[in-house]
């Protein structure tokens, strides 16, 4: 069922836009993190495959072996021909998935509400290395310019790093509609040139081919232990990206990422990696007859001739630019999901695009991913150091990704135990290998995204927590309209011209606002609507299936609006299709929008501990205005609450 509906959603993008459009923006979007990956991945890997010595023949094809075969099991079979089927409406990623795994098990379970948490918060961490990480293995690469390449410092190449990161991120409240039209025409460039480059050089090693056997990976971790893990560890970097094939489903669609996976970009990488290897191979032969130990070099930019070498360290600078675009703009959408769910307080977003909802700006997250990708830049200083932090954030991530998929296969898809584990465990198996690797290399680097996604899931924690409390405290009295309405039947509350819309989380019951508006002011307006805005498990909601009203007496109506995690909510526009024709037409300048506003008090006695009350109050008092947030007009809203102990 849910793949027979997904396929109508693709159907529909295909024939909305051309395929051949969707493919080349795909191949721009989707695939920049990934097709910048033969920049360091290679290199990284072979650099850890000799600690003590020279490299050797083994090293070479074995870590070869284990790019391909990655490449292979986790990007090709795991992510492009299975989990792209485990899709929310077209939409992937993974608070998709947890909204799936929610509507399997009846509700956002704590395992499962969990695991979404820290798939999330981990990739925050990917984000912030992403950019480093790419721009800076670019720079570096002008340190392989004949003439100049010697004469330029690494605290030069930082420098420049951080300028082009700095304008990247300074340029972002401008949306990126624009620009990102080149996104797709520059990576197909990319991915010629870069599988250009192999097919040049596999020729100087022709029994590089041999790699393609698994016997070579396989030999290589069991003959070398330790080394072999750390190793693999490194691998996992030509991997990395993967993760935005599912995450990118809604803007293109299931069929022009898998044409551009299996068409350009898995072919080209492989090229790549297969030049990269005979290369190296070439140069131990040499090495050999000099009779000197082969050293780690910059394999990918020593193969481009050197008269092509400045135009390619300019296309890799352009390919990191689009591949870091990709992750921020991931990061944005990541975040209004995870506000839409209730997992982070709202935030201030910023549409850059009047055609596309997709468009989104949030500046809180922009600046404080530009002040994590500069920390990274000058505390690590080189690309090296810096690949050690990269494949927890993204190892982490894929572990999530497998636990949800599976509780999706086996609870929304209703697959038998043992099919589902038949299908998920190797899966599973192979995520929790490369996790394991990745993790030896805490020490080196590894502890940044750690710590990163420690801080955004203890934040996710306490803010959930917090508000399930607030709500708790908010409802313990709580009357029905139905018994309110009676109670003013015999009362002499004045009643003044217009609307109140009473917004709250709890359609059931009478808001705290009507009550403290009674309290305080003894007013009821003629029109009173209490409004529930619900988020839906779906990543957009119809229009049409936007909103129920329901008319409770002559004092009270109710109106429940649903929004997908991916929409952006205006409440007073669908509030003003919700009231039906028979109802007085809302009339915007004669309605006032009451919000709860509770002042939350630390206590040590009760509630949550005192340092997690700390936290919560601040998330609370810089949360974005729902006012806007919601669309309302600011002149038109009405904050009211009490004290809340917490």
């Amino acid at each position: 069922m849910q793949n027979v509906h997904s396929g109508s959603v693709n159907s529909q993008l295909i024939h909305k836009h051309s395929l051949s459009a969707l493919t080349i923006g795909a191949i721009g979007v989707v695939f920049g993190d990934i097709g910048t990956s033969p920049l360091y991945a290679f290199r990284e890997a072979l650099h850890h495959s000799a600690p003590m010595g020279g490299i050797e023949e083994a090293a070479i094809f074995g870590v070869l072996s284990l790019a391909l075969w990655s490449l292979i099991l986790v990007v090709t079979v795991k992510y492009v021909i299975f989990l792209m089927r485990a899709d929310n409406d077209g939409e992937g990623g993974v608070l998709a998935l947890l909204a799936l795994a929610g509507r399997g098990t009846g509700g956002r379970t704590g395992v499962v509400l969990a695991l979404g948490a820290v798939g999330a918060s981990l990739f925050y961490g990917d984000a912030i290395i992403t950019p480093a990480l790419s721009v800076l293995s670019a720079v570096e690469g002008t340190k392989t310019i004949p003439g100049i390449g010697s004469g330029i410092s690494q605290q030069t190449i930082v420098s420049i790093t951080i300028v082009i990161l700095v304008l990247l991120f300074a340029i972002q409240y401008r949306g990126t509609a624009l620009v990102s039209k080149l996104f797709g025409p520059i990576c197909v460039i990319w991915f010629l040139a870069i599988g250009g480059l192999g097919v040049m050089h596999i020729s100087d090693y022709p029994g590089i081919i041999a790699a393609l056997s698994p016997h070579h990976a396989v030999s290589f971790l069991a003959s070398n232990g330790m080394i072999g893990l750390i190793v693999l560890g490194s691998v996992f970097l030509t991997v990395t990206g993967a993760e935005a094939l599912t995450a990118d489903m809604g803007h293109f669609g299931r069929f022009p990422i898998r044409l551009s996976w299996f068409l350009l970009v898995f072919p080209a990488l492989s090229l790549n990696y297969f030049g990269q290897g005979a290369f190296a191979m070439a140069a131990l032969e040499r090495a050999r007859l000099a009779g000197v130990p082969l050293e780690t070099q910059d394999w990918f930019f020593l193969m481009c001739p050197e008269s092509f070498r400045l135009p390619m360290i300019i296309l890799a600078g352009l390919a990191t630019i689009i591949a870091s675009q990709a992750v921020i703009t991931g990061a944005y959408s990541l975040t209004q999901q995870a506000i839409q769910l209730g997992l982070l307080p709202r935030m201030k977003i910023v549409q850059t695009s009047p055609g596309s909802a997709g468009q989104i700006y949030i500046p809180a997250i922009n600046w404080l991913l530009l002040l994590g990708v500069w920390l990274l830049v000058v505390q690590f200083g080189n690309s090296s150091a810096m690949a050690s932090a990269y494949g927890i954030a993204v190892t982490g991530t894929m572990v999530v990704t497998t636990c949800l998929a599976f509780v999706v296969v086996h609870k929304l898809w209703n697959w038998s135990l043992p099919k589902s584990m038949l299908v998920m465990l190797p899966f599973l198996v192979i995520d929790l290998i490369f996790f394991g690797a990745n993790i030896l290399r805490v020490v080196d680097g590894g502890w940044v995204p750690l710590a990163v996604g420690s801080l955004i899931c203890l934040v996710i924690w306490i803010w959930v927590r917090g508000k399930r409390l607030i709500d708790i405290k908010e409802n313990e009295s709580v009357i029905t309209l139905a018994e309110l309405s009676k109670s003013l039947t015999n009362s002499e509350v004045a009643r003044v011209e217009g609307m109140a819309v009473y917004l709250t989380a709890n359609p059931d019951g009478v808001p705290s606002t009507i009550l403290h508006n009674l309290k305080h002011n003894k007013v009821l307006h003629e029109r009173n609507v209490v409004l529930n805005v619900k988020t839906a498990g779906v990543p957009h909601v119809p229009e049409e299936e936007r909103a129920k009203y329901e008319k409770v007496d002559a004092n009270f109506a109710r109106v429940t609006l649903r929004y997908g995690f991916m929409d952006a909510p205006d409440v007073p526009q669908a509030l003003a299709r919700a009231i039906p024709k028979s109802d007085a037409p809302l009339n915007e300048m004669k309605t006032s929008y009451f919000v709860g506003r509770s002042v939350l008090s630390a206590s040590k006695d009760e509630g949550l501990p005192f340092w997690q009350d700390i936290i919560l109050i601040f998330l609370q008092r810089n949360a974005y205005n729902p006012a806007e947030f919601f669309h309302i007009p600011s002149n038109r809203i009405v904050a009211l609450g009490g004290q809340v102990i917490v």
